[in-house]
């Protein structure tokens, strides 16, 4: 008996349609099942967005009145000694000005992260259809991948729940590092940014749990959606999340 998962990707439908909330809380627990849905009814991605927007702007409210976004900026001065140079050699004048927008565009961010959210996944989306249909012989469609990231991005709303909780339990807010916040990762558990060289803690961050498991996931929703083995799946997915890791820790290296 051949495995569903593995079924080309315009096989009609073998299942009923799940629910937006049965999509959600499969991803936890069955995440095939997801993914499979998603190939054989229904692209739509609304629900887990809508989730992760709701604990996003949480979490600002969080960092906005207990950390105030003039200490994120500070905190990320203190940890870029290029930056901090900088600043040390400008008028008040430029020193305030800078400032300003610094605090301006860390707002932003947060505010715009809705969007920003929706333009990273569209690009990487695409960035992995064509890896998974040209080089792995796939026949996904680019909605069908989009969505199959939208869900497997659902384990990250962990990191800024348990940032929340951090920031509760009476973390200092000097010590508050907005690029890593969590406690999911090498870095965050065992590195000083400040004692540490950039390029190394840029890649002990990535090596994050809830980071791995939504890698993990992709892989599988786009083998799924593709039509393909499970193993060229997770090989696309980690082949460009490698390639990325290595060029943050690059630019950090750089500009640190």
């Amino acid at each position: 008996m051949s495995d569903p998962a593995l079924q080309p990707a315009a096989a009609p439908p073998q299942t009923p349609a799940l629910s937006q909330i049965q999509r959600v809380i499969n991803i936890f627990s069955a995440p095939s099942k997801t993914f499979i849905d998603i190939r054989d009814h229904s692209r739509s991605w609304w629900m887990p967005f809508l989730i992760m927007v709701v604990v996003g702007y949480i979490f600002f409210a969080v960092v906005n009145t207990k950390i105030g976004m003039q200490q994120v900026v500070d905190n990320q001065n203190h940890l870029s000694p290029k930056a901090e140079e900088r600043l040390a050699q400008a008028t008040p004048e430029q020193r305030e000005f800078s400032n300003k927008i610094a605090v301006g565009i860390t707002e932003g961010v947060f505010i715009g992260n809705p969007i920003l959210l929706l333009v990273i996944v569209a690009a990487g989306s695409l960035v992995l259809w064509g890896t998974i249909n040209f080089v792995f012989g796939g026949k996904a469609k680019y909605g069908s991948i989009f969505a199959v990231w939208v869900f497997a991005s659902l384990p990250a709303m962990i990191k800024p729940i348990l940032g929340s909780i951090v920031i509760f339990t009476g973390m200092a807010p000097e010590s508050f590092n907005i690029k890593n916040y969590s406690p999911t990762n090498l870095a965050a558990l065992l590195m000083n940014p400040l004692e540490t060289s950039p390029a190394l803690y840029s890649l002990a961050s990535s090596l994050d749990v809830v980071t791995v498991w939504t890698l993990v996931l992709a892989g599988i929703g786009t083998a799924i959606v593709a039509g393909v083995k499970r193993s060229s799946g997770y090989i696309a997915v980690f082949g460009w999340w490698a390639i990325i890791a290595l060029a943050g820790a690059g630019l950090a290296a750089a500009f640190s």
